[in-house]
């Protein structure tokens, strides 16, 4: 058991404990978007007035978008070997990496309560327990999963993409035998506005993997091909959550009475009664466990890495872990029994909320990683407040608030709608705002910092031996 159950947490992963190939990431993300919360994303395109045609081709556009900037991030984990969210700390400071942690957490905490409620009820269904003993039922098994780490999750992700990859060509088949599909996607009318919301959403789906990507690719070794991560990160994820999407987009179009607040019924009725139901429902349970395992185990990761950031502590003890994860679940459970019954409106709202403080987040990531540091970071600075990257950085933290606020007249929510929606039709493109406007803010405050650049350092924080001219992390060209 001690080979299987993890021993790192926000540590570096040295080389000799480096395994796998870049095509683990396809398999890891083509299981994880193969799932019915993926399905409701693309449900609501449909749901919330876009017809099945452009509602088609919004979520492959935000997909394609979305999913070029998470892979970005995942390019990151083989060659520093980290967490994504402590490379934070580079750009806003060992403590001041804190903000947007926060934010993260609690995204980790709503997707766990929005699985574990589509979940519960299949759990519920297939044991006859019941809605809110399959919600408790399943949280427990994901936190067990989330406390044994790494292998477990990459194991499942490949098992979830096999299972539920035949799962959905079925529910195609029958949806094509139920549904008159080419008379629904024979409507082209468009409308900028429910396009711009069906980019979002996917868009949004995309994005939100980005603080917890590169924690499934840091064990790759350090010599695995940038370009190879990110290609099959994104082919992955853009294929499994496009089809997902497009399933539930068809299927909303399809029967929109019978499809809204009964997502999870209406899937295995389409699919059949007897032991294809019960197969059916055990594949949703299957995806959303996949998934809420994702989004423990980075909601652990996030809370260590906040609460280290002023602990100065590196590594963790197995009891602690289970803490932490047993905090996150707890959390997620809470709030999965509490907004079950709203749950279609809240999780719209949710996702394009969410987007407006990680499209900021991403593009300042993005732009210090590989246009300011150049690959390079000091590893052993990212635990020392007093080091290169200091405790707080005031002028990244600055760029962060301002690329959320800039976002607040474009976006439309059930709870709030920015002054700007009106005049662009009610089309929502703050995401769009909030990647660029940080990205060059960041970029026009950070560009003449050259102190936070490492000349050469070493992701398990050793230095290349003296007189060799090698740096372990100096830029390597994006190519096999």
């Amino acid at each position: 058991m001690a080979g299987v159950v993890e021993r790192r947490s926000i540590d570096v992963v040295p080389d000799d404990e480096r395994h796998g190939s870049a095509v683990s990431q396809f398999t890891l993300w083509l299981g994880a978007n193969l799932q019915i919360t993926a399905v409701i994303t693309g449900a609501l395109a449909v749901v919330f007035g876009a017809n099945a045609f452009w509602s088609l081709v919004g979520l492959l556009l935000g997909n394609l978008l979305g999913g070029a900037v998470m892979a970005l991030h995942s390019a990151q984990g083989p060659r520093l070997g980290l967490p994504q969210m402590i490379t934070s700390r580079a750009q806003f400071g060992v403590r001041g990496a804190v903000v947007p942690l926060a934010l993260v957490i609690v995204m980790y905490i709503g997707f766990f309560a929005s699985g574990s409620v589509l979940a519960g009820q299949a759990v519920g269904e297939l044991t006859h327990l019941g809605e809110t003993p399959g919600i408790v039922l399943f949280a427990a098994v994901t936190a067990l999963a989330a406390a044994v780490g790494y292998r477990l999750i990459h194991t499942l992700g490949k098992i979830a993409g096999l299972v539920c990859a035949l799962a959905f060509v079925y529910l195609g088949i029958r949806l094509a035998q139920h549904a008159d599909l080419g008379a629904l996607l024979a409507d082209h009318r468009f409308g900028l506005p429910v396009f711009l919301l069906a980019v979002s959403l996917s868009a949004s789906w995309q994005l939100a993997f980005g603080p917890y990507v590169a924690d499934y690719s840091r064990y790759l070794p350090r010599h695995t091909s940038a370009r190879a991560t990110f290609w099959w990160t994104l082919s992955g994820s853009v294929l499994g959550s496009q089809w997902s999407m497009a399933f539930g987009a068809l299927a909303a179009a399809a029967a929109p009475t019978a499809f809204a607040g009964h997502e999870v019924g209406y899937v295995v009725g389409l699919g059949g009664t007897g032991l294809i139901a019960s197969f059916l429902f055990f594949v949703i349970a299957l995806g959303k466990l996949t998934i809420n395992i994702l989004n423990t185990y980075g909601g652990f990761m996030s809370l260590v890495t906040s609460v280290s950031g002023f602990r100065g502590q590196r590594t963790l003890t197995p009891r602690g872990r289970s803490a932490y994860i047993a905090g996150i679940m707890a959390a997620g459970t809470a709030v999965a029994l509490l907004g079950k019954d709203s749950f279609l409106t809240s999780f719209k709202d949710f996702l394009l909320f969410l987007l407006a403080f990680f499209t900021p987040w991403s593009a300042i990531n993005l732009v210090d990683y590989y246009l300011i540091s150049k690959e390079r970071y000091d590893i052993p600075a990212l635990s020392d407040p007093t080091g290169r990257y200091g405790a707080w950085n005031v002028r990244a933290l600055t760029v962060y608030a301002l690329g959320v606020l800039v976002q607040l007249p474009f976006l439309a929510t059930h709870f709030y709608t920015g002054p700007l929606v009106a005049r662009l039709g009610g089309a929502d493109v703050s995401w769009l705002v909030g990647l660029a406007v940080p990205a060059v803010g960041y970029w026009l405050a950070a560009r003449r910092d050259t102190a936070r650049i490492p000349d050469a350092a070493a992701d398990d924080g050793r230095r290349a031996p003296a007189g060799s001219g090698v740096s372990p992390t100096a830029p390597r060209p994006w190519g096999p």
